[in-house]
């Protein structure tokens, strides 16, 4: 993992244009490809980044010939291009604080407390659960900021990612979201819809997640192993 403090302006141009201005930011480029842009505030969500699979391009040139250009007196410039749907991310460095690299080695993953690990494996195995012709992809599906719990498909070969928790609250919707954001820039899967899964939801996530276009849907641990039939029930 290389990490650079540096001075820099940012532009993304693809299936949606934005631009940061100049200011000092924390530049991160992970072993899988992906390049994230942090600022010192706001949350732990990047400014803007780019997903894998990517192709890195680095310019670089000289302080005499960086004060030559009317475009601005950058020293190097990223060009980040995704390799499927051509996004690209260029990133202007004017000044670098700092640029160190770091080998991680492969990391052993979240470890998730007992039920919500049972929850996943269990709706996984019974994806039909939450209707008739659907299918599982994958459970932890990863992209640039962590694993979708799981990604499956509907009766109609449509994209769901579905973000599993025992207690369903706004953080929740929020991190599934993000995880959105990320896979409907994937042109082989987009248009990809959420599915926000719980033992329990609270009011104002169900709220936000409507508000999102997100469907909530609440489990029931036992039905999923079997030992309780809910249909068979009385009340």
């Amino acid at each position: 993992m290389r990490l650079v403090v540096a001075r820099c302006s940012v532009d993304y141009t693809g299936r949606l244009t934005a631009h940061l201005p100049l200011a000092p930011r924390l530049l991160i480029v992970k072993a899988d490809g992906s390049v994230l842009i942090h600022s010192d505030g706001g949350s732990y969500k990047p400014l803007n980044w780019m997903s894998p699979p990517c192709t890195l391009r680095t310019t670089t040139r000289s302080p005499d010939e960086a004060a030559d250009d009317p475009e601005g007196e950058w020293i190097e410039q990223w060009d980040v291009v995704h390799d499927k749907s051509g996004d690209r991310l260029r990133v202007r460095v004017h000044e670098t604080f700092e640029d160190t690299s770091h080998e991680l080695g492969v990391d052993p993953g979240l470890q998730k407390d007992g039920i919500e690990a049972h929850l996943q494996a269990l709706l996984a195995q019974n994806i039909e659960t939450l209707g008739d012709g659907w299918s599982l992809v994958r459970r932890e599906y990863g992209t640039a900021i962590g694993p979708v719990d799981i990604l499956a498909r509907d009766a109609d070969g449509g994209s769901v990612a579905i973000e599993i928790k025992r207690r369903g609250e706004i953080d929740g919707v929020e991190q599934l979201t993000r995880y959105l954001e990320l896979l409907n820039r994937d042109p082989l899967l987009a248009p990809v819809r959420g599915i926000f899964a719980a033992q329990a939801i609270k009011p104002q996530a169900r709220v936000l997640a409507g508000d999102r276009g997100i469907d909530c849907v609440t489990l029931d641990y036992d039905a999923l192993r079997g030992i309780d039939d809910v249909e068979s029930r009385l009340f």
